[in-house]
């Protein structure tokens, strides 16, 4: 996975814009204002997810490369280090996750 399958897919989701506002070295997806994932574009890929409390720890116990979110609420957001470790098809599942905990459930 590379930051533009990341793109892509949060950008295919309805009503996300894509920002810079922290910076060139971080990519900002938003829905209805709100954010729902960070993407790091300096030095080693990862994405940051908002994620329910109670998941966030029981991914962080399975996969090394999950970690409690960096410069966010450890509680509520996770850093994903996308390093080849995780399937792809699990980081989507997580960035759906955190799409719908923003929009709602019924705004997929």
């Amino acid at each position: 996975m590379n930051v533009e399958s990341l793109r892509e897919y949060c950008l295919m989701k309805k009503r996300v814009t894509e920002s810079f506002p922290f910076g060139e070295d971080t990519l900002v997806f938003k829905v209805d204002g709100k954010i729902f994932a960070l993407a790091n574009l300096d030095g080693e890929l990862s994405i940051n997810l908002k994620c329910d409390p109670g998941y966030a720890i029981e991914i962080r116990e399975h996969y090394q490369a999950v970690t409690p979110g960096y410069h966010m609420n450890k509680k509520h957001w996770n850093t994903v280090y996308i390093d080849g470790s995780i399937p792809d098809n699990e980081i989507f599942k997580w960035i759906d996750h955190s799409y719908e905990l923003v929009s709602g459930p019924n705004n997929k």
